[in-house]
């Protein structure tokens, strides 16, 4: 039985300059199940996504291998060099299917409904990071940023581009961008570490609005003193007052002493996010 990849829908582009499709999943020219190709771009290269996968029809028969080896074929056909795949924590059989194709995990969605944080510490304050010093908290957030994407196995050109790309796009407008809270942490009036948190990060499938925090930096010589945890809370407050009750965050697999503190703060795992190379 032959299994192919037949269009749902007719090629778009994103907004970036990528590209889009939706297919169906045939087998012998009868539909079986859907999948969604999607190409990123940064800069001068392209990352693929192999998203909504479903196969509803012969699971056990090897048709969802074959369609996520076709959706590779079509990323490679857009130009793109690397794949990415997002997997539901519950979705053991995509999980195992992934790993199996090659694809390595690299970080974690955490999500957490926000009851009532506990408040701000006694010695610390919050305020905005202004204009000013605005730029060096930039460059510090891009380096820590390319750092991560170079343990993942970008190249630092790669890594350059994504970043200038998603920085760019996430703050438009600088450190007065919308719905963007960059916050700075003062124990005395000293700084001791930031928080950018993104209030609008779309929806989740129940319709509720969903924020995330982008980035939580606290400087090495003030870290183990629960400034993290501050941080945290803070986010959690920022969504209360805007009226958002689902905060997530992205966290790099390994990264055993974050995962701690999410989990002692109630956030836990929603999805798993895998890469390959596309040779």
């Amino acid at each position: 039985m032959t299994t192919t990849l037949r269009p749902a829908g007719p090629q778009t582009a994103t907004p970036d300059g990528g590209a889009d499709r939706r297919w169906l999943i045939c087998a012998n020219g009868r539909p079986v199940g859907t999948v969604r190709t999607v190409a990123r771009r940064y800069g001068s290269y392209r990352v693929g996504r192999i998203e909504e996968l479903e196969v509803t029809d012969g699971l056990r028969r090897g048709r969802g291998t074959v369609a996520v080896l076709a959706a590779e074929e079509v990323l490679r056909a857009w130009g793109c060099h690397r794949a990415e795949v997002t997997v539901p924590v519950q979705a053991q059989p995509a999980l195992a299917l992934a790993l199996a194709l090659g694809y390595v995990e690299t970080n974690l969605h955490l999500l957490k409904r926000i009851g009532r944080p506990a408040p701000l510490g006694g010695g610390l304050t919050i305020r905005p990071i202004g204009p000013a010093e605005f730029p060096d908290w930039l460059a510090a957030t891009k380096a820590e940023f390319q750092a991560h994407l170079r343990a993942a196995g970008f190249s630092a050109d790669q890594a350059a581009q994504r970043c200038a790309a998603e920085h760019t796009r996430l703050l438009l407008q600088g450190h007065a961008t919308q719905d963007a809270a960059l916050r700075r942490l003062l124990v005395e009036g000293r700084p001791v570490g930031s928080l950018w948190l993104a209030l609008d990060n779309g929806l989740l499938p129940d319709g509720s609005p969903l924020a995330w925090v982008m980035t939580i930096e606290v400087a090495p010589e003030h870290r183990g003193n629960g400034y993290g945890r501050e941080l945290l809370l803070a986010a959690e407050r920022e969504c209360l007052a805007a009226g958002v009750r689902d905060l997530g965050l992205n966290v790099y697999s390994g990264n055993t002493v974050a995962l701690g503190l999410y989990a002692s703060l109630g956030y836990r795992t929603a999805r798993r996010v895998l890469t390959k190379t596309l040779l």
